[in-house]
């Protein structure tokens, strides 16, 4: 078992990270009050009873599979069932699933109330990587991706390496394109690591990446928790790929294989080429062949777009990373110009 401090004024919290964590949820959880435990068909139901068997007194509120219960509607089943409860600013939430189940309850945690105790439990390769800590919690809107949202730090994060024994591979992959992610920009050790070992040994090794890119994350935020400067680099990836994500909404990609093919036209040739090897080891995606043109007309709608210019992250070297300002004609002429395209 691995415990990661994440320090944040005015507190911060412990990340715990061990096969078998979510046994002892109660160790690292308030769980003596109302909590509310939220999570998605998709999550094997013995994940939220666990954490239910160590409440005083509690109820799960199961939400539909997917991007749709980052909705209203999605926001209002929560904040109707914590009045249902009802729950005082004393009470907790506790999210059992993936990035759209932390995101969800995060932000009606942060909105009930006008705030109370936020406990997380990814039970996805991706959430464990990435979204689980740093405090976005969001839900989308009018077709835009996490346009409605606020910056809410979770109490604890409890990553238990048991529960991606359930993922198939596909949706292993789809986290590990966030890790990948971070090294590129980050840590070119965990880069090469990608490189050399193969997909079973990667995921043999499995909460060693984990780690790495947590350490990564977690540096980035304490630097810069509401995305002023550096957290940006943690959208690498992230423009083209919120993108196609929403492009190919009805189609069902991945949150990962988009951002895996949004990295690509943001990588020097030559980081371009290695990147690409690696996607293909991982079953990610490295060709669009998709509508371009629409996915970069999301551009301009994105958060990163700030008076008519992208807040561009590139790496021109693996563990390096630059952050310049393009235009949307810019960025797009810079993808249509990229390996993603030939």
């Amino acid at each position: 078992m691995t415990t990661l401090h994440l320090e944040l004024s005015p507190h911060g919290y412990d990340i715990t990270v061990g096969a078998g964590v979510l046994h002892s949820a109660a160790e690292y959880f308030k769980l003596d009050r109302k909590v509310l435990i939220v999570t998605d068909t998709g999550v094997p139901r013995e994940y939220a009873e666990c954490v239910l068997s160590q409440c005083r007194e509690g109820r799960i509120l199961t939400v539909p599979e997917g991007e749709g219960s980052k909705s209203t509607r999605g926001l209002e089943s929560v904040l109707s069932a914590m009045c249902e409860m009802n729950m005082t600013r004393g009470d907790c939430a506790v999210a059992v699933g993936g990035g759209v189940v932390g995101d969800l309850t995060g932000f009606a945690a942060a909105s009930y109330m006008r705030g109370i105790d936020f406990y997380n439990v990814p039970s996805t390769v991706l959430s464990q990587v990435d979204s689980s800590i740093g405090g976005k919690t969001a839900i989308n809107f009018m077709g835009i991706k996490n346009i409605v949202g606020a910056f809410y730090q979770p109490r604890a994060v409890l990553i238990d390496t048991e529960l991606l024994s359930t993922l198939p591979k596909r949706q292993i992959s789809n986290g590990l394109a966030e890790a990948v992610k971070m090294s590129l920009t980050s840590d070119a050790a965990l880069f090469e690591k990608f490189e050399s070992l193969s997909f079973s040994e990667i995921l043999k090794n499995i909460e060693d990446v984990i780690i790495s890119s947590l350490k990564i994350k977690r540096g980035v935020v304490e630097l810069d928790e509401r995305e002023g400067g550096l957290r940006k680099i943690l959208n690498f990836g992230h423009t083209l790929g919120h993108g196609i994500e929403a492009e190919e909404e009805m189609r069902g990609m991945y949150h990962g294989e988009c951002v895996a093919l949004g990295m690509i036209p943001m990588c020097a040739p030559e980081v371009a080429k290695r990147l690409v090897a690696v996607l293909d080891k991982l079953g990610l995606p490295t060709g669009y062949c998709g509508n371009l043109d629409g996915a970069l007309a999301f551009v301009t709608h994105d958060k990163k777009c700030h008076g008519g210019k992208v807040s561009a992250i590139r790496v021109p070297e693996v563990g390096k990373f630059e952050i310049s300002d393009m235009t949307a004609d810019e960025f797009a002429e810079t993808v249509k110009n990229s390996i993603l395209c030939k």
